[in-house]
């Protein structure tokens, strides 16, 4: 464990708890005068006091831990970007802000998220009293999207509540692992009254997976689900009719400003009840630690798909039972990004597209491939990527059908507990350097850079040579 220097959320807690030094010290069991020095970043916290803290206030340990520093100096770098706040503000300092004033720190993002999402409002009004209609929708459709992320990402990707309820339905059902199909279509009927049905009529409508009548209490698949795909329809079903108060009650306490939003985060919610009961946490994460996270084995043995499995794996994170802390995104040809999810520190940029270095992209090269990357950010932080292609179609012959490129990621001090490490030389001098996305990545001299980063000027002649209108490489 690092030196923790944490005096001001010592202060803050005794504060809260209404305790004088003199009790806090007691409680603890260490001297007034260790105390003293502890809030005053004299000496830096111990796992026995980090222990004592947890087993007196029930503070999760992993509030202190640098992961969740790591992400608040990553969404304070992004917030504090814009030139037009006429500060360049160090990486020192906001780590020290990260480290000890951490809800200041929340409070500045949170008050950036605001502006930002008056801005975009503000564009959507001067585009809609202006001529270009499809500018507006392009601003107002991606705002609900980007909320409901943003809810997910300060979960850490991990809703216990839905993860705790799937695993005990799972577990009172006895539900064979990888075969859940055919017991999930009894469970409906025999407790909702639902009939399943594998409907290939118009009726369910071209892309349409699931549809729910709920006059006749039928539900109709589409026939060109694989079990797997079945076994998620099925569960997501259920979410929606067993645990419909349950979501709408997270729903309500993230505040979320639109309909469409809170729509969206229910529906995500239900997603992933869905994956928390087909793949149920305990035994799931038994089996991943087993294989050193495989994902194909996982994929055949849980009967879903290797995206499926990515997902899953990026939301381990239950107190007392973490698995690896991933992040998981999934990007398509152009570079959208339509998932990204984090149970840890890694940030995803909301300004200026990713990394063209990252090997999610080099994975359209090589369909159907696992590719490895070791990567260090600007930070100087080293992370393992795993990335692969997969496809979806549900069309017969000459029918279009969706590729993306998924990828999974990982800090690289949990290398050896995973099976893409073999092989590769875990160096972190020789990693690839990639950044969060042109406009927020500080690398001057980066071969794929596509304009300067914001707020940071680079040399005129630079300027004029590769960012020019009709500038030539």
């Amino acid at each position: 464990m690092k030196k923790t220097f944490m005096g001001v959320r010592l202060k803050r807690l005794r504060e809260e708890q209404r305790l004088t030094q003199a009790a806090l010290a007691g409680k603890l069991g260490i001297s007034l005068s260790y105390l003293n020095q502890l809030e005053n970043n004299q000496r830096p916290l111990t796992v026995p006091v980090l222990l004592a803290l947890n087993s007196v206030f029930g503070l999760d340990v992993q509030s202190f831990a640098e992961g969740d520093e790591a992400r608040l100096i990553s969404d304070l770098r992004e917030a504090l970007a814009d030139p037009s706040l006429g500060e360049t503000i160090a990486v020192a300092e906001l780590r020290e802000l990260a480290q000890s004033m951490p809800a200041v720190g929340r409070a500045l993002v949170n008050l950036n998220r605001k502006y930002r999402h008056a801005a975009e409002q503000y564009a959507a009004l001067s585009a809609r009293l202006g001529e270009d209609r499809q500018a507006t929708a392009a601003v107002l459709a991606s705002t609900p999207f980007e909320e409901v992320r943003d809810f997910f990402y300060l979960q850490h990707n991990h809703i216990a509540e839905l993860d705790d309820a799937a695993e005990a339905i799972a577990g009172r059902m006895e539900l064979p692992i990888g075969r859940m199909t055919p017991g999930l279509v009894s469970y409906l009927e025999s407790r909702h009254g639902v009939t399943v049905l594998i409907d290939a009529s118009d009726e369910l409508g071209s892309g349409t997976q699931r549809l729910f009548d709920g006059r006749t209490r039928t539900l109709r698949l589409s026939p060109s689900l694989d079990p797997g795909q079945q076994a998620f329809q099925l569960a997501t079903q259920i979410a929606i009719l067993e645990l419909d108060e349950a979501i709408r009650s997270i729903v309500d306490k993230a505040k979320f400003t639109s309909d469409e939003a809170r729509g969206l985060a229910r529906i995500g919610l239900a997603n992933y009840f869905a994956g928390a009961l087909i793949l149920p946490y305990a035994v799931f994460l038994n089996e991943a630690e087993r294989c050193r996270y495989d994902i194909e084995l996982l994929s055949h043995r849980f009967g879903v798909g290797f995206e499926t499995i990515c997902h899953r794996l990026s939301t381990l994170q239950r107190h007392n039972a973490r698995g690896v802390p991933f992040f998981f995104i999934r990007v398509d040809r152009a570079g959208n990004i339509s998932k990204r999810q984090s149970a840890t520190d890694f940030h995803f940029s909301r300004v200026g597209g990713t990394c063209p270095l990252w090997n999610v992209y080099e994975a359209f090269a090589n369909p159907g491939r696992i590719l490895t990357q070791l990567a260090r950010m600007p930070d100087e932080r080293t992370y393992l990527w795993v990335a692969r292609t997969v496809s979806h179609g549900s069309g017969g012959y000459g029918a279009p059908a969706k590729t993306f490129a998924v990828a999974l990621g990982c800090d690289v001090r949990h290398a050896e507990r995973i099976i893409y490490s073999q092989g590769l030389k875990i160096d972190p001098s020789l990693a690839t350097p990639i950044g969060m996305g042109c406009k927020v990545c500080e690398r001057p001299a980066c071969p794929q850079r596509a304009f300067p980063p914001v707020g940071r000027a680079l040399r005129i002649d630079e300027t004029r040579s590769r960012f020019a209108p009709y500038a030539t490489s």
